[in-house]
């Protein structure tokens, strides 16, 4: 990877390097493994990953696994999937779980210094005790305990000699703090669940923000990069690591977060997408996902190019979509092999063209790579040509197929409409042609140009395929606020995803696998579906090629 530019993060950096807090950079990646990956999770992993090389330093990818409840092995290979094929390595795969043991102790060394306690207010009393921003907060009745009864009633809890939810492990801090995450959080929960790795050794459970600190500095990271939302989490992870008198505490640093406009990625509503049936699956093609993206034909470089262009900052924003599409188009502009598709086919049938002749036409591979070449496909009597490129009573400065119309065959010879065969319904079935022998090329003996050039395919030869028009899932720019338009699944796109079945593509695409990108000529970008099983091809459309939102949204 390059040298990413400089930011704030690195400036912090340079200055602790340069001061001697640290000799080194480490960082890590510390996704829960509750869900899959989504773009916003692009973002963190290339400052996470990005920093340490930028530093010749290393980061750990290390699973919060603190929720059994909502983790599973699933999403743990998938996230490792995804972090790989972003083209990103870790220096050591690491669970949160691998701190439980030192956790615990941290724990009761907390209690021990007279610094947590247990409490037997329920989750609903806590937060009514906490107070609001305007007002302070009152003690728990049972802030006082000793620190013998807070040891036996936390070994207890251990031992499940109580419910879930009866009691929970509190740090001591002040009630009055303007910051309520100092408010006397919660530090453990007893929560009888399996967990993935540990099993069912564990009764209670520590809190995100008391795991978090410990886990980062027993495991050496000296920069905690974090998004803003921990910002005011930052005197509690503090804190933590000061009363616990850690030598070499690791230092949070926060960021602003990815928030890309019509794109949901809350993980919560995204597993209800899945649950509801409402798409298919994580890796649906209108998903945020990582998974989803790349199934899309999204590419890492892409992906990449664009967090690299939105930067770092410390105070969030929106970002537009049509910075993403665009830095999608300009990676396959640059890379995509070109192809001919015709999604909505209509025969054509050249007249004067011999019956039993093909030949071969040359074009290329890809017009702003010359290294890669070219191609040839087969030109024959009988093409397909997309259904709406002819017109019975075309407007003015209409360029391509009516009667007594010529336009230019992409690559092969002019041609001019002769006529239309119709089907019962009346739509044209057959449309029929002449050609220009002397054509071939767009070059003629008497120089003469034409306005319109089509794509086209041979009916020798043509492959059948479906495709999947993809577009965005939701129609409103923030499909998340829920106060503003009711639930979020108000908010979804009718048009997100089109099916056309019975399309044809140039026979070169026969060996086409899953994964392969393509520009169809007229169309936009493509990629093979991994549905694409026993000879059919399956095509989503990854990008049109140009934005048409702006016009769909202010109709």
């Amino acid at each position: 990877m390059e040298d990413i530019s400089t930011n704030f993060i690195h400036e912090a950096i340079n200055k602790d390097l340069s001061d001697g807090v640290y000799n080194h950079v480490q960082t890590r990646f510390p996704p829960e493994p509750n869900g899959y990956l989504h773009i916003g999770h692009v973002k963190a992993i290339c400052i996470d990953f990005g920093t340490a090389m930028k530093y010749g330093g290393t980061c750990n990818l290390r699973l919060d696994d603190t929720n059994p409840t909502k983790e599973d092995t699933e999403y743990v290979d998938a996230i490792m999937s995804d972090i790989e094929w972003l083209g990103f390595k870790w220096d050591k795969v690491l669970y949160a779980s691998d701190y439980f043991d030192d956790i615990y102790k941290c724990a009761v060394k907390l209690i021990e210094k007279g610094k947590a306690y247990v409490c037997d207010l329920s989750a609903e009393e806590i937060r009514e005790y906490r107070g609001t921003l305007k007002e302070p907060g009152k003690n728990s009745p049972y802030r006082d305990r000793s620190i013998e009864e807070n040891l036996e009633l936390f070994r207890k809890m251990t031992d499940g000699e109580f419910p879930d939810g009866a009691k929970v492990l509190r740090a001591k801090i002040d009630m009055a703090s303007p910051n309520l995450n100092m408010r006397d959080p919660v530090i453990y929960r007893i929560l009888r669940a399996h967990h993935h790795r540990t099993g069912d050794k564990w009764i209670v459970y520590p809190m995100y923000d008391f795991a978090h600190p410990i886990s980062d500095t027993i495991e050496g990271v000296t920069h905690s990069l974090c998004s803003l939302e921990f910002e005011d989490h930052r005197p509690l992870y503090d804190w933590f690591l000061k009363e616990l008198d850690f030598p070499e505490p690791s230092r949070q640093i926060e960021f602003a977060r990815l928030n890309l406009n019509y794109t949901l990625t809350s993980k919560r509503k995204c597993l209800r997408l899945v649950k509801d049936g409402i798409v298919n699956g994580w890796d649906d093609p209108r998903m945020s996902t990582i998974c989803g993206m790349r199934r899309r034909g999204y590419t890492k470089d892409a992906l990449r190019d664009f967090c690299d262009r939105i930067g770092v900052a410390k105070a969030n924003s929106v970002v537009d979509f049509n910075l993403l599409e665009h830095c999608i188009r300009e990676d396959l502009n640059a890379h995509a092999p070109r192809a001919m598709a015709v999604l909505r086919p209509v025969r054509l049938v050249i007249d004067n063209y011999p019956e039993d002749k093909t030949e071969d036409i040359t074009v290329e591979i890809n017009p702003e790579d010359k290294s890669a070449g070219v191609r040839t496909v087969k030109f024959s009597k009988y093409l397909y040509v997309e259904s709406d490129d002819y017109m019975d009573e075309p407007p003015k400065k209409y360029y391509r197929l009516a009667i007594g119309n010529e336009v230019r065959l992409k690559g092969a010879y002019y041609v001019t409409c002769t006529g239309v065969i119709r089907g019962a319904d009346g739509t044209p079935v057959e449309i029929h042609c002449t050609y220009d022998p002397e054509s071939k090329g767009g070059q003629t003996p008497d120089g003469r140009k034409v306005r319109g050039t089509i794509h086209w395919v041979s009916e020798s030869g043509a492959v059948d395929a479906e495709v999947r028009l993809y577009d965005r899932l939701f129609n409103v720019e923030n499909p998340s606020d829920e106060e503003a338009n009711g639930d979020f699944l108000r908010n979804l796109n009718p048009d997100s995803v089109t099916v056309l079945s019975g399309c044809k593509a140039e026979e070169n695409l026969k060996t086409a696998k899953p994964g392969d990108t393509f520009q169809f000529m007229r169309q936009g970008y493509f990629c093979v579906d991994p549905d694409s099983k026993g000879g059919k091809l399956v095509f989503n459309r990854t990008v049109a090629l140009k934005d048409s939102w702006g016009k769909i949204i202010n109709k």
